[in-house]
């Protein structure tokens, strides 16, 4: 039988890369945490750990092992939410990937959550796409805030919350157009500050392109959207955003959104939860404040 706590240390482990950090935070000492990972190296009969003067990571046997790991204290987790949630609020912990065009969404889920249930708590970490694939795969993330394409894994599960549209954001310098709409042909005129092609963002945008037989260079890449909204303040870029950032952040006055058209695209965003029998409540609870967030 595995103790729950050896799963928490081998977690943690992952979490810091670092044998004297991930002791700390789990408040034992380091040379008791390396001996409770080499005792759990000799209940599974091998090593789990590349050792060097310093952590070198986890062999192959190591990362399944970490997998499992997570899964049960997942399951745990979700255990001790159905047992407190008969008797009083909801306890637990969920981490939530969220794409970075879902953020502003998505940051306004722990006040949703917390009025009704101030014990349950929130981690909302910025990824890509794949990264929240992988991580719920592996389940390093409780849920994720994604695309709701075809091809998703069949352990996952997709529950639609609303349909992301694009918007040009222009300073006036570059375009003197105070409402309304522009083509993406237009669009692919201006200078562009575009997410970085790691992102499944920036890929939806290159195929519209595409479509329309335009192939764009974009004078800047970044992986934050808070980077492509100054450099479009400061009047030396545009970029292209989903409404739901254009109606969260105030904007500018030097700046223009403008809705993009012909075509007219639009990608399905969902919750994204994996398939677990019996499922924590904690997922309803987030399932219902984010229809009512998106609604």
């Amino acid at each position: 039988m595995f103790d729950l706590r050896d799963m928490e240390l081998l977690v943690a482990l992952d979490r810091h890369r670092h044998f004297a950090r991930a002791a700390n935070a789990c408040g034992i000492s380091q040379p008791a945490f390396s001996a409770r990972i080499r005792n759990l190296e000799l209940k599974l009969a091998t090593s789990l750990v590349q050792r060097g003067n310093r952590f070198m990571g986890f062999t192959p046997e190591g990362d399944i092992a970490l997998k499992w790991a997570r899964k049960m204290l997942l399951d745990a987790d979700g255990m001790h939410q159905e047992l407190t949630v008969a008797t009083k609020a909801l306890e637990g912990s969920l981490t939530v990937g969220v794409i970075p065009t879902a953020l502003a969404i998505a940051a306004r889920l722990p006040a949703a959550i917390q009025q009704n249930h101030p014990q349950l708590r929130i981690e909302i970490v910025s990824a890509s796409s794949t990264e929240i694939k992988r991580g719920l795969e592996n389940f390093s993330f409780s849920a994720g805030i994604s695309y709701a394409e075809d091809g998703l894994s069949p352990s996952l599960e997709a529950i639609h919350l609303y349909d992301e549209h694009y918007y040009l954001l222009a300073p006036k310098r570059l375009l003197d157009k105070p409402q309304g709409t522009l083509s993406w042909q237009e669009a692919a005129k201006l200078p562009l500050c575009l997410l970085s092609r790691t992102m499944r963002n920036r890929h939806i945008i290159e195929e519209i392109f595409e479509g329309i037989g335009i192939k764009i260079e974009p004078v800047m890449e970044t992986n934050s959207l808070t980077v492509s909204l100054a450099q479009v303040e400061a009047g030396g870029a545009a970029t292209i955003v989903p409404k739901t950032l254009v109606d969260a952040f105030p904007l500018n006055k030097s700046v223009h959104a403008l809705k993009l058209t012909d075509p007219i695209i639009e990608r399905k965003i969902g919750l994204l939860l994996p398939k677990r029998e019996p499922a924590p409540p904690a997922h309803d609870v987030l399932a219902e404040a984010l229809a009512t967030i998106a609604r």
